[in-house]
């Protein structure tokens, strides 16, 4: 008696009944990941998505393709959350930036192996995990320090204090670095959050495993909904609604296409938008990270307030 092969089966069975070897390569389920708004993870509204691949074409997810659509529900999710983020304790925005860090540090293996998957050696993904956890810590130390290093109180020639404060200018849409998978969308993230502003951010496209994973850590994290606002797709397709958007009040692109660069500026000059470009920026480096990029999205308050006299004598407090 020989080998018999069961009608309709994968599976070869010897004459003994013991061995058992597929004759098919099982299909791998590919994850899907979702975008992040208002604290909830939809899918793209036009149901379009791409199959993310690394250098060896491997397919390593199903990455949903964000439309115009999924931009304006994350800008209006991003409205919403910034009355009461703005409205917060400075120290109280650095404990969640910090309690962000907490988490990502007790994930740290799913992000190296997300990396790792994204054509990074193991050491370096590494490297980029401890790296981004240290970031948050670093913006969360400055949270409640950069009004006393950016304000100031002015000299007057009248009997008033004159006093300067950065404010946050609001919402914030962001085009994540393209080359890095998590660095990048952590030091753009960050001092915009600690600042008070609130964000919608595209994350690279080659690149979007640890974007998502990260929403995961942001919506276990105290973050407020709609503080953080994360989408995948293609910079080609939206960076014009970034910048034309009439409700979002800053854009950051860190990217080397002159294209968007220009028309950024030129659609964003519109409703006096702030434009800004950061170019050939090394996160990985200490220029990485600065108290800098959290006054690129603040708004340079200026109080008067008159002195009063006191018993009608000199100038009084």
């Amino acid at each position: 008696m020989g080998k018999a092969v069961e009608k309709n089966s994968t599976l070869t069975i010897s004459e003994n009944g013991l061995e058992k070897t597929p004759s098919k390569k099982r299909v791998e389920v590919l994850k899907t990941y979702k975008i992040y708004i208002g604290g909830q993870f939809p899918r793209t509204e036009s149901g379009r998505y791409y199959i993310a691949t690394n250098s060896k074409g491997e397919q390593l997810a199903n990455v949903c393709l964000s439309s115009r659509k999924d931009f304006r529900d994350a800008v209006v999710a991003a409205r919403n959350g910034f009355k009461g983020w703005s409205a917060r304790a400075a120290f109280n925005r650095g404990q969640i930036l910090y309690r962000m860090a907490e988490m990502l540090e007790g994930r740290k293996a799913q992000f190296v192996e997300e990396l790792t998957r994204q054509d990074v050696s193991k050491t370096q993904a590494q490297k980029e995990v401890a790296l981004s956890t240290d970031r948050l810590i670093y913006y969360a130390g400055w949270c409640d320090k950069y009004q006393a290093l950016f304000g100031t109180v002015n000299p007057v020639a009248s009997s008033h204090f004159n006093f300067s404060v950065p404010e946050p200018t609001g919402v914030v849409a962001v085009i994540a670095p393209q080359d890095n998978s998590l660095i990048g969308l952590i030091s753009t993230i960050s001092p915009v959050i600690a600042g008070g502003n609130t964000c919608v951010i595209l994350a690279s496209e080659t690149k979007p495993l640890c974007a998502v994973s990260f929403a995961e850590v942001i919506n276990s994290s105290d973050v407020p909904a709609g503080v953080v606002n994360i989408l995948t797709g293609k910079p080609s397709e939206l960076f014009a609604h970034f910048a034309s958007h009439m409700d979002v009040n800053a854009v950051i692109y860190c990217g080397s296409d002159a294209m968007i660069q220009k028309e950024s500026q030129q659609k964003g000059a519109a409703n006096v938008k702030r434009v800004l470009i950061y170019k050939d920026v090394n996160w990985f480096s200490e220029k990485g990270q600065s108290p800098y990029y959290i006054l690129d999205t603040q708004e340079i308050k200026t109080t008067w307030h008159p002195i009063e006299n006191i018993g009608g004598g000199g100038g009084g407090y």
